[in-house]
């Protein structure tokens, strides 16, 4: 039985969302979602991830996390791989990554 490898580059998160295939949260915080944002992704804040988590119930389909370049989203990822989501994956490099490969509509910030 192999396990879904824990990362996850853009391209692959950019066809996997355009086929529906995922949930691409966001785990970044409110202010940094305003400046800049990936169009079909959820914000579940790190910061409030005791109340946020209890949203994860509604979702059936794998999920995705990105941040800011991976590193908060990395935690999150592990998280949800120890508590049920055995198939989460992190987005590496973020949504930093995003707007240079995929989307460069996204600012950088």
């Amino acid at each position: 039985m192999s396990q879904t490898p824990i990362e996850i580059d853009v391209a692959e998160v950019k066809r996997l969302l355009d086929e529906q295939a995922i949930v691409l949260i966001d785990c970044r915080e409110a202010d940094e979602w305003n400046t800049a944002k990936i169009d079909g992704a959820v914000l579940l804040p790190m910061s409030n991830w005791a109340v946020e988590s209890q949203k994860l119930s509604q979702f059936d389909r794998r999920l995705v996390v990105h941040c800011h370049h991976g590193g908060r989203s990395l935690r999150v990822t592990r998280w949800l791989r120890e508590n049920g989501f055995p198939d989460a994956q992190n987005m590496t490099g973020g949504i930093h990554a995003w707007s240079e490969q995929v989307d460069s509509q996204v600012p950088q910030y």
